[in-house]
Order: C-alpha cells, then structure tokens, then sequence
C-alpha cells in the first residue's frame, strides 16, 4: 500500500461512522448517516410583519414559543409590532438569549396554525425547503441542544448586543445536521420524530397530573386555613365539625423560642465533614434538601450551642423567599442553621408540622412577605416573627390537618419523580437515536 493511500486510510480509520447506537428494526440495513449543513436545505426567514395580523410571540426555553398573552397576561409588542420577524406554521424561531438550559440560546419549531411575529432584535427565524430533514425530526435535535453544541465554539465570554448573543447568522447556518441516508431516509426521521413525541406526550401528561396536584393542594390549603379576617376555616374535617371553635394567638405565645439561626459563618469556614449548616437552598417547602449540604468545624460551632437545632423545630427562610418553612427531623438534631429563624413549639399547644403548613399557607405568606425589612437585602427579624397571629385547632385536628396535607405532598413528590423519571428516560433515548456529537463533522 503507497503511503498516500496509508494516509487516507488512517485518516478514514480516525472518523468514526455516522450511526446512532440504536435503530428501529426496518431501519437497522439502511446505511450509515450523512450531515447536512443547515444552509444547503434551509433558508433565513426576514420578512416583516408589516399589516399582516400576526399573534406576538416570546418563548420559554425547553418549552418553546407560546403567546405574550400567554406569558406576561398581556401583548409587550408595542409600537414594534409591524417591524417583528414574521413567522409561518412549520418555521423555526432560534432566541440568542442565553438560559441556564440552553446557555448558547433555544431553537424551536413553530407548530401553532396562525400567523405568528417574534421580536426581530434577538431572534433568528429559517424554513426547511424541502421534506428534508423533517421539521419534527430537526426539532428533536434542536431540544438536545444540536445548535448550541455547534455554536459555543463561535461565541465569546461575556460577547452581547442589547441583551442578546452576539451570534452570526452565518455560523448558525453553518450547522451539521445528521440525518439517515437513502430512499428510506424521511421515513426513518418521520419514526424516530413520532417515537419522541410520544414520549413527550407522556411527559405532558405527567407535568399536567403533577399541576393538578398542586392545584389541589394550594385550594385545600385556602379552605383547611382561615382565611384573612376570618375566625374559622371555610373547610373542617369531618370528624371535627362538631368540635370546640379555633384560636388566636400570636407566634411568641405559642412557642418557648423564636431566634434568627448563626448570622456569620464565613465561606472558608465550610467543610466536607463537621456539624451539618442548613442554608436557605435547603429548606424546601415541608422538608429538608440536603443535596447541597455543607458543614462547619465543631469547635467554630461550639460558640454557638445555644442556637442548635432540636427535632420538631420549625426553620424558616428570612431573605430572599421570606416565609419558606421546614420541620427539623432527627437527623439534623444539634445541627445548626444560617441566618434562617428558628421556632420552638410549645408541643402541648402547638404542632410542628401544622405551624409549618401554616407559614407555608396563604395567609402566613402574606405575613411575612408584608413584614419585609431592610434595604436592598429584605428579612423578617425574629421580632416580627413573633408577631404572627396563628389560628389554631386543638392538637389533635391540627395534627389531621397537617397529617392529610403532607399525605398529600408526599403524593405529588412521587409523581414529580415520575415526572423526572421520564425526562430522564427521554434524554437518554434521544442520546441513543441519533450519532453521538463526536462523529458529527463539527
């Protein structure tokens, strides 16, 4: 063999085939995949809205684009209207803001029936010319971030024009886009579209039943709790309609303590082991997240055992989503809190499962968002806390109360874990349906 001909052959040897890992059945003999630059079968969409009626649009990354109507409960358009990109059934609108999810900005299909206009200052809008690839199939890409594995490369730290991605259409043109080869090649697309939708279907599915969950909850929780200027709730539980009436009483006569948790620890003073530190990222709503938990040095937490934590207290956020509240558990007994306030039920007046529902409810959230203090940093002192009139049951409704409402949360937990789990299952999937970004020629 020449050594010409050695060359091309390691060269040949260093590119992996075009194949995704998995292929439905009556696709498995059909050949490896081919790319195709964007540019070679789509084409920049630059029309204007001018007089047509269009619906404004904005988007929402991972979602895609829905109406201002929809998004901001009214029309941002303005006197800019007539200059937005006019957007068609089947196009695709790319945004150049950047999101946490899609860092290098999202790229959608528009799948609406109406004439559509999208803000001609951050958006790039293109049509496919042909059958080819399919819309659906392309917008699957484009969802696992196709565009932006392509574009980082073009784009410079910090690089913006008025808020958006400094982004060249013409690097955004210049994308590889895999796609099956041969005469089966649409129909393959068409397949591998049709399976992730379905999947995305479920996902619909699952997100809706998780809201209806929440719905339900949050109305529960307006009719378990009274309502502002009333004595009693508009819902009692069965078994307590005949029961004595609810009390009122502010928090301090409620509690044997209410303090504000270590208001210093220093960044440096973090560590993989030690006295477990609660910061406010770990006080979800009713529990305790402790995937992001951090630690201070024993002896740093010894001047401080006065604020120790004691299982059945009630944590809540001071700053930033002021009245957000968990319940200490026993596993973070002696623990310590940062900056978070800290109740201590009296146990034969008050629950501490219902006190935290209460502060989590409505009427507790009003409280604390309109007891804010301070300057650019809001908070709720412990002072102010105390002050919280609560309307309590006798303990053993409130234990009901709260035993049906956690019953409840612990029900949409594990159908938002389903929820996750499909998403996990849709990426993965999507990871297996088209060639891994390596063998794409980027």
């Amino acid at each position: 063999m020449s050594n010409k001909n050695k060359a091309a052959t390691k060269r040949e040897g260093a590119k992996p085939a075009l194949v995704p890992k998995l292929r439905f059945p009556e696709f498995q003999n059909a050949g490896d995949w081919t790319t195709e630059v964007l540019r070679a079968v789509a084409t920049i969409r630059t029309e204007k809205v001018g007089n047509n009626v269009c619906v404004p649009m904005s988007i929402t990354s991972g979602v895609g684009l829905v109406s201002q109507e929809d998004k901001f409960g009214r029309v941002i358009a303005g006197d800019s209207y007539k200059n937005y990109l006019l957007l068609k059934p089947n196009e695709f609108a790319y945004n150049k803001s950047a999101t946490k999810e899609y860092p290098e900005g999202f790229l959608t299909l528009y799948s609406g029936t109406e004439l559509a206009a999208v803000p001609n200052s951050i958006f790039t809008c293109f049509r496919i010319n042909g059958d080819s690839p399919d819309v659906r199939f392309l917008n699957c890409q484009f969802s696992d971030n196709l565009h932006g594995r392509w574009l980082r490369k073009f784009i410079q730290v910090g690089a913006r024009a008025h808020g958006s991605l400094s982004i060249n259409d013409n690097d955004l043109m210049a994308l590889p886009v895999p796609v099956p080869t041969g005469t089966t090649s649409v129909a393959e697309q068409q397949k591998i579209a049709e399976c992730l939708s379905s999947v995305d279907e479920l996902i619909a599915a699952q997100a809706a039943k998780v809201d209806a969950f929440k719905t339900h909850k949050k109305g529960l929780m307006q009719q378990l709790f009274p309502s502002e200027g009333k004595t009693f709730p508009s819902l009692r539980l069965p078994e307590f309609q005949g029961e004595e009436g609810w009390k009122i009483l502010p928090l301090a006569a409620l509690a044997d303590k209410i303090m504000v948790g270590i208001a210093s620890a220093a960044t440096h003073a973090y560590r993989e082991t030690g006295v477990p530190m609660l910061r406010n990222q770990n006080i979800k709503e009713g529990g305790i997240d402790d995937s992001s938990l951090l630690f201070i040095d024993p002896i740093y937490e010894a001047a401080h055992k006065n604020k120790r934590l004691k299982t059945g207290d009630v944590i809540t956020v001071r700053t930033g989503y002021p009245g957000l509240s968990a319940v200490v558990t026993k596993s973070y007994e002696n623990a310590q809190c940062f900056t978070s306030l800290i109740t201590r039920p009296k146990a034969d007046i008050l629950d501490s499962n219902y006190l935290c529902l209460y502060i989590n409810s409505p009427i507790g959230k009003k409280f604390m968002l309109g007891a804010e203090a301070g300057g650019a940093q809001k908070n709720v002192n412990a002072g102010t806390l105390e002050t919280l009139k609560v309307h309590f049951p006798q303990l053993e409704e409130q234990r009901k109360i709260a035993s049906s409402l956690n019953n409840l949360d612990a029900l949409i937990s594990a159908e938002t874990q389903k929820l996750e789990a499909l998403a996990i299952h849709k990426k993965g999937l999507t990871q297996q349906l088209f060639p891994s970004a390596e063998g794409i020629d980027a």
